[in-house]
């Protein structure tokens, strides 16, 4: 909670999507539903938290109309403009531009127009919600804000830019002028191609990085683990721009840069999962489980025996980070060493792999041990609560949250020993009294094929050994990783934020 005796600052978080608000902040907010990925699920259980521990919180974002079911035939109709209303003097400022209102998705797959809803929600931000909404602090989340901050900075106000993917765009002054923006106000907080001279010779050809500008101007800034900031400032990835590293370095290394774990929504429970056939919790997890695994197996065509071991891969299939060709490579081998085990393996995901691992179970007759789904809210819970184990071998992972709701669910990680994944999984013991899975150093296809034999091994002990152990993982999981847990530390580092521009403003 907020430090006794200080006033609550007013707090304006900026974020591109989100997949809920909660009640009590202004008509309608449980309608406006807005995602790409897993930044929507972050910003809704941050807000969450916060708004529940009496911060005043306050929340902008496009007004995508078509994804908030807002019928265009009525904008001339007073009925939407009594709504638009309410939604002005709540807790709630949607950003109002054309190229939001049609969209289907958060994120474009036309590169310029992504580009164009960029600039036009940093501009409805700049222009007008920060003016209205006044804020204490400013909290801007990845690329689509990387704009904020540098006005921010020259307002005096202080901003936390956080970053959840590596993921930046650039263009000229010119262009970000040409939409509204009036960046002349603010260019030198902005991060360019190359040095800049002055702003008449930038103007139109020295192009500014937007993720980039986000971590320059930001007064701090955190990434969603603290292994993978420590993992950026020591150069350890390859895939990450030099500029956003040397950015982040000097951040982390100016004491103005911290990581903080996300954490599940609190729906991802067992105990009150609405999508389980049967809830369950640590004091009955061995029947809920049971019950779950004989439903995931039903649904996706696996065999339905309650002895069978279930790997469960529940993210997208992307070899560029997830690590599924890893898997793929050992497929066959892991079923046919564990065929008398009945090993399973459920892949409830979308991605480029799909057809690979389909073909894969075909050409061995396996379609009984290996199933492939697309990915579903409904199967993805069921496929936590009835699974074993969850694969998580990533390349690199910013944070991750599959891992921390699997030990929810009872069902133990097997993961690449990186980022996120480092800080939320630690290897089990021997006798099971410590640790909460299964972690693997090498990033080759033997590395998780030892990781997931050890799972087997696990597996094998007696279940004195099995059952205290999973009832343990899932008691800590729900006090280590929660929103409180996360939103406090916002708040924490929110705290400090306050209290250095105020010193700052003393000795004008």
């Amino acid at each position: 909670m907020w430090r006794s005796g200080r006033k609550k600052p007013r707090v304006l978080i900026v974020t591109p999507e989100i997949t809920y608000l909660p009640e009590g902040m202004g008509n309608m907010s449980n309608a406006l539903r807005a995602k790409a990925g897993g930044l929507a699920d972050v910003s809704a259980s941050l807000v969450a938290a916060l708004f529940r521990q009496g911060a005043d919180v306050h929340v902008t974002l496009p007004h995508y109309r078509k994804m908030f079911h807002v019928d265009v035939g009525r904008l001339i109709s007073n009925e939407l403009r009594v709504y638009q209303s309410h939604l002005s003097n709540s807790r709630v400022h949607l950003a109002e531009d054309r190229i939001f209102y049609y969209s289907d998705t958060v994120y474009s797959s036309y590169g310029e127009e992504r580009f164009l809803a960029a600039l036009a929600f940093e501009r409805e931000v700049i222009n007008n919600i920060i003016p209205q909404v006044r804020p204490d602090l400013i909290h801007c989340n990845d690329w689509m804000t990387g704009l904020i901050p540098a006005m921010a900075r020259r307002m005096g106000i202080p901003c936390l830019f956080t970053v959840h993917n590596i993921h930046t765009q650039t263009t000229t002054l010119a262009a970000i002028e040409d939409r509204g923006i009036d960046a002349a106000e603010f260019w030198e907080n902005l991060y360019y191609h190359r040095m800049p001279q002055n702003y008449e010779e930038s103007r139109a050809s020295n192009p500014v990085d937007f993720l980039t500008s986000g971590i320059f101007a930001g007064h701090f800034i955190n990434t969603v683990s603290p292994t993978f900031l420590r993992e950026i400032v020591e150069n350890r990835h390859d895939f990450v721009p030099p500029q956003i590293q040397q950015e982040m370095a000097a951040k982390y290394h100016a004491g103005c840069a911290s990581g903080i774990l996300n954490a599940p929504d609190a729906s991802n429970d067992p105990e009150v999962d609405p999508y389980l056939p049967q809830k369950y919790s640590w004091r009955d997890f061995v029947a809920g489980k049971a019950a779950n695994k004989r439903e995931l197996q039903q649904r996706m065509g696996l065999e339905v025996d309650p002895d069978a071991p279930i790997f469960l891969w529940p993210s997208r299939l992307d070899p560029m980070q997830k690590g599924c060709q890893l898997l793929a490579e050992i497929l066959f081998d892991i079923v046919s060493r564990y065929y008398r085990d009945r090993l399973q393996i459920a892949i409830i995901a979308n991605g480029s792999y799909q057809p690979i691992f389909r073909n894969i179970a075909a050409f061995h007759d396996m379609q009984r041990r290996i199933a492939v789904c697309d990915f579903s809210e409904e199967l993805s819970r069921i496929g936590f609560a009835g699974a074993d184990f969850m694969l998580m071998p990533s390349r690199f992972e910013p944070c991750g949250l599959p891992q921390m709701i699997g030990q929810y669910y009872g069902t133990l990680p097997v993961v690449h020993n990186t980022g996120g994944l480092h800080d939320t999984v630690e290897v089990l013991s021997e006798d099971g009294s410590t640790g909460n899975g299964f972690r693997f150093d090498d990033y080759d296809a033997n590395g998780l094929l030892w990781a997931m034999e050890e799972a087997m091994r696990f597996y094998h002990r007696p279940q004195e050994v099995r059952y205290p152990a999973i009832e343990r993982i899932m008691r800590e999981a729900r006090t280590r990783f929660n929103l409180d847990v996360t939103a406090q530390a916002y708040i924490n580092i929110y705290e400090s934020m306050l209290m250095r521009p105020l010193l700052d403003r003393s000795r004008r």
